[in-house]
């Protein structure tokens, strides 16, 4: 059994519309739901064998803010795979993790992420939370999901349980809807 949590990265600032989208940072709203979302993890007490995550500047920054409030440095590998990736590239990702790693957590984007919860969960009935995932994986949201197999090279569709899913709006309700982009 493996684990993997997946981390949207938080609101990013589009003001400065001369700035790439690699290169735009978070907003105030943002690196206040990365620590929100960090502050939970710390909490919940989660430990992550290891990170992957694009290196967009929203990801590095949403990542600073998170480990900030965890009080765990993650070192994460820098994949610029990650970055608006599809589904299939995510877990091309994936397959490449180190059997090492029971719990692994991955920071990126949508529609990706999002896409990923859906080719990994079976659209049974059997998770609701994979509905709420349908209505919006917004910005900071943190899912975790347990895989039913032993090597990471194994991850295929439809092996997983989707056991938590945290929005940002869940824990301070200043942090959404407004605009959950």
């Amino acid at each position: 059994m493996k684990r993997l949590t997946l981390l949207r990265h938080a609101k990013s600032d589009w003001l400065d519309r001369s700035l790439r989208d690699f290169d735009r940072p978070l907003n105030a709203r943002g690196m206040r739901g990365a620590k929100a979302m960090g502050l939970y993890a710390a909490e919940k007490k989660m430990v992550f064998d290891a990170v992957v995550a694009s290196p967009a500047v929203r990801v590095t920054e949403t990542i600073d803010h998170f480990e900030t409030a965890f009080g765990h440095t993650l070192n994460p590998d820098w994949d610029r795979r990650i970055y608006l990736a599809s589904s299939v590239t995510l877990i091309d990702v994936l397959r490449g993790v180190s059997d090492d790693a029971g719990h692994v957590l991955m920071v990126g984007h949508n529609p990706g992420l999002e896409d990923l919860v859906f080719d990994l969960v079976p659209n049974d009935g059997s998770s609701p939370l994979r509905d709420v995932v349908e209505e919006k994986f917004p910005t900071a949201a943190l899912a975790t999901l347990d895989l039913a197999i032993d090597h990471w090279a194994e991850l295929d569709n439809n092996k997983a349980q989707l056991v938590e899913l945290i929005r940002p709006r869940d824990l301070d309700p200043d942090l959404g809807p407004q605009d959950d982009d």
